[in-house]
């Protein structure tokens, strides 16, 4: 009896050390990224990746001391794709909100910014009647998607798996608005020549269930010590100035919100 407890021990102590071994230090991360979402994750005319988010990426990797990889990644398979060990942390401008909050884990935001739906002209009527039997344009399994879908029910939801693609429908006029990020919008499709005569119609009413706290960096359940890296590195590129820096190459305005 004594022996068998003594090799239950051994084997428990052994599995203990063996799990110990196998968790990761983190020196090397891999970061899930889009590359279709202007200014925050584009493709650039080199090939290479660009934007606020990779930007983002780059410096909190700096602050952890980190090995990283981008992994490019269409945005409706993230989520799969980081429990499939794909990457390790997702950098997209992926909303917190309660129910991504049931697969991943979020860090503390490192940006928010307000949806706004866009069209023809500038702002107008944009509630459920008055666009009843009109086409909107979101991107899909997104928030604005959720939003839309929610409220919108008289309306046609026309879902795109990029967003640049939702742009391109409005300018060409095959969907009547778009509702997606305020910024975005602006940044991806209303300083751009495509963007003439076009303008913020309004903004949708505050929704924290669908829209969430802003914009984290989701990693899964089980890794909350690379959660709390990303942590400290987000609070630390935000005390050291590194953050404006990045901030101020893409904006005029603080988007790290309220």
């Amino acid at each position: 009896m004594q022996r068998r407890h003594l090799l239950t021990a051994l084997t428990l102590a052994c599995a203990a050390l063996g799990a110990q071994a196998q968790a990761p230090d983190w020196k090397k991360v891999r970061i899930g990224v889009e590359g279709a979402y202007p200014p925050f994750s584009e493709v650039g005319t080199d090939g290479k990746l660009k934007g606020f988010d990779i930007d983002m990426a780059m410096a909190l990797c700096a602050e952890m001391k980190a090995e990283c990889t981008l992994v490019q990644q269409e945005w409706d398979g993230m989520i799969p794709a980081l429990q499939a060990r794909k990457f390790d942390a997702i950098i997209a401008s992926m909303a917190i909100t309660p129910e991504r909050q049931k697969q991943v884990n979020f860090t503390d935001k490192y940006y928010n910014t307000p949806p706004a739906f866009f069209g023809k002209g500038g702002a107008r009527d944009i509630s459920p009647a008055a666009l009843k039997g009109k086409k909107i344009g979101v991107q899909r399994a997104t928030s604005h998607d959720r939003y839309a879908a929610a409220y919108y029910k008289d309306s046609e939801i026309v879902r795109y798996a990029k967003q640049d693609e939702v742009f391109l429908d409005l300018a060409a006029g095959r969907i009547d608005v778009a509702l997606c990020d305020q910024v975005a919008g602006t940044g991806g499709f209303l300083n751009k020549p495509a963007g003439k005569g076009f303008g913020v119609l309004g903004q949708p009413k505050d929704d924290p269930a669908i829209f969430g706290s802003g914009s984290g960096i989701a990693v899964r359940k089980a890794d909350t010590a690379l959660q709390q890296k990303f942590n400290a590195a987000i609070a630390a590129v935000r005390a050291n100035g590194t953050y404006k820096k990045i901030q101020d190459k893409y904006f005029d305005f603080d988007i790290y919100g309220k």
